[in-house]
């Protein structure tokens, strides 16, 4: 059931500070009055009064009231004001981008790393398990509590509920970096991969100290992924040359070979995490 109160009324929030934007929206930092704990309200742009309440917050209320997860951050309450909308979340710090921004070590530490990347498959297998895509994965995305390095998911403003038969869906969603090639080459038709994607990415930048695949335009973005990877074929990925952006005239480039072989001590400190152990942690 969701507790939030649409009717509340608007002095029971003080703002504090602009932290950030989301998907459509500001974000602030904020104090409720009545509790005296810090919130962090989300501002809904209403561009046209005469268009509603945009459909990107719609679906981002409507998914967060149904999931309830240690790993995904909570909605607590939903106001009306003054001819704006806003969200109000649990509020938390820090976000994984600015983390590994102010903590260049992290790559030195596993048990972190690992810490974080299995708080991220939980928070996505809960998803994925309630039929949720979450489709905006990137660090900025992963909000953490500095004191206890809890992570939590956020911003679902892009996210979308799935069923069976696949439905089609926009191919222009999640930011670049972290965009699987499948949505890169056109596809109007995508399913869980294109998450977890995104978590891989997004776990080797932890690794690395570095994104994966810095691209700067679609077209860089996929023959960055080709030239690690290796360009795709029929033989590797059936139905790829089908692919509304797919061209017979990529260049073909063969798979890199990693240089690095893991020490023992590296593949203990890494051996422990995987999706489906996480998975079955969450049901």
């Amino acid at each position: 059931r969701f507790d939030g109160n649409v009717g509340v009324i608007w002095p029971q929030y003080e703002k504090v500070e602009k932290i950030g934007e989301g998907t459509y929206g500001v974000v602030y930092k904020a104090r409720d009055r009545v509790t005296n704990e810090m919130i962090a309200l989300k501002k809904i742009r209403l561009e046209q009064e005469d268009e509603g309440v945009p459909s990107t917050a719609i679906r981002e209320i409507s998914l967060l009231k149904e999931m309830r997860h240690g790993n995904i951050v909570r909605l607590q309450d939903v106001v009306h004001c003054e001819k704006r909308i806003y969200l109000v979340f649990e509020y938390l710090d820090l976000d994984l981008k600015k983390h590994m921004d102010t903590c260049p070590d992290l790559a030195k530490d596993p048990r972190l790393v690992k810490k974080f990347l299995y708080q991220i498959l939980r928070g996505i297998a809960y998803c994925h398990s309630h039929r949720v895509l979450h489709r905006d994965l990137k660090p900025q995305n992963l909000l953490i509590d500095r004191r206890t390095n809890a992570l939590k998911l956020a911003d679902f403003g892009l996210a979308r509920a799935f069923g069976i038969p696949v439905r089609t869906f926009t191919h222009e969603v999640v930011t670049l970096w972290y965009r699987a090639p499948e949505i890169l080459l056109g596809a109007r038709q995508y399913s869980t991969p294109v998450d977890v994607w995104s978590v891989g990415c997004i776990f080797a930048e932890m690794v690395n100290q570095r994104p994966l695949f810095p691209g700067d335009s679609e077209i860089d973005e996929l023959f960055r992924i080709f030239r690690v990877l290796g360009t795709p074929n029929e033989e590797i990925w059936p139905g790829v040359s089908s692919l509304p952006d797919f061209k017979s005239a990529f260049p073909k480039w063969p798979p890199k070979t990693t240089s690095h072989t893991p020490t023992q001590k590296e593949n203990q400190a890494w051996n422990r995490v995987s999706p489906v152990h996480a998975r079955h942690q969450t049901l």
